[in-house]
């Protein structure tokens, strides 16, 4: 089976986990067979009780990137809730390490569609995840490098709730 991979990207609390669960709604209510493949990191995380080190992103990204392929070999559409290259841009911004963007990228271009989530939300704490706001930017301009570095296109979706989502449907229904 050849799946429809979406990949959602973007920084720290730009929406990605609730547009993710949302897309995958919309999508099962239209008769698709979906899977909406969680943020590894954020359980990673959890269990751990702490942020990840230097020496752990690579796996870390590894296990994104192989739960998105299983999911795919069982859907009709897979939703990543984020994907590896989300590592490698943390990677590189937290430790300075450029390691992992040549793994991280190649995994990502077997998605169908990128949505990067713009920065129009607003910033909300959610645990050992987040850093604060003045990250978001910086952030994003590494995400939108790194995929226009590789000739990787993206969807950028905007709005609120309501808009946000029927921004990011049109954006799949157009791919």
């Amino acid at each position: 089976m050849s799946a429809f991979v979406i990949a959602l990207l973007g920084a720290e609390s730009t929406g990605k986990t609730t547009l993710a669960r949302e897309l995958g709604t919309a999508l099962a209510g239209r008769g698709e067979r979906v899977a909406v493949v969680a943020e590894y990191l954020r359980e990673f995380c959890e269990r751990e009780g702490r942020t990840p080190r230097r020496e752990e992103q690579r796996g870390i990204a590894a296990e994104q990137s192989r739960r998105i392929a299983a999911a795919a070999e069982t859907h009709e559409v897979v939703i990543a809730d984020t994907t590896a290259l989300m590592i490698a841009v943390y990677s590189e911004h937290v430790f300075d390490d450029l390691a992992l963007y040549d793994e991280a990228l190649a995994a990502h271009a077997r998605a169908d569609l990128t949505l990067l989530t713009a920065l129009d939300l607003p910033w909300q704490a959610d645990g050992l995840q987040r850093d604060g706001p003045h990250v978001r930017e910086p952030v994003d301009a590494r995400v939108r490098s790194a995929l226009a570095r590789a000739g990787l296109g993206c969807s950028v979706v905007f709005g609120q709730g309501e808009a946000r989502l029927g921004n990011a449907l049109a954006a799949i229904d157009r791919a």
